[in-house]
């Protein structure tokens, strides 16, 4: 919150790649808070069943949003900070399916 009288300073403004597309993000925003702002309401798919998932708790606490980050899977979408020029993938299952013997 900004003093009475001063002028807000505008946050930082960038694009990061989710799968096919660009998302727009703001300096600080967490990749989950970027999706929803952008419409996305679901960026993995369970394991069994290929259920989608999103946010649930937006604290950390469960996986459910789970996305690939910049080639490393298994990143919680709603702790990660975006950064310009991230690549975010939706994720399927685990997110190791190419280690699957």
């Amino acid at each position: 919150m900004s003093a009475e009288g001063e002028t807000p300073q505008p946050r930082l403004q960038f694009q990061f790649r989710f799968d096919d597309g660009t998302i727009d993000a703001s300096a600080g925003q967490t990749i989950g808070a970027a999706l929803i702002a952008a419409g996305h309401r679901s960026w993995r798919r369970t394991r069994l069943g290929g259920a989608p998932r999103g946010v649930f708790c937006g604290i950390g606490v469960c996986f459910d949003c789970l996305v690939t980050v910049n080639g490393q899977p298994n990143q919680r979408a709603c702790l990660v900070e975006a950064a310009p020029g991230d690549r975010v993938r939706t994720q399927e299952g685990t997110g190791h399916d190419d280690l699957a013997c």
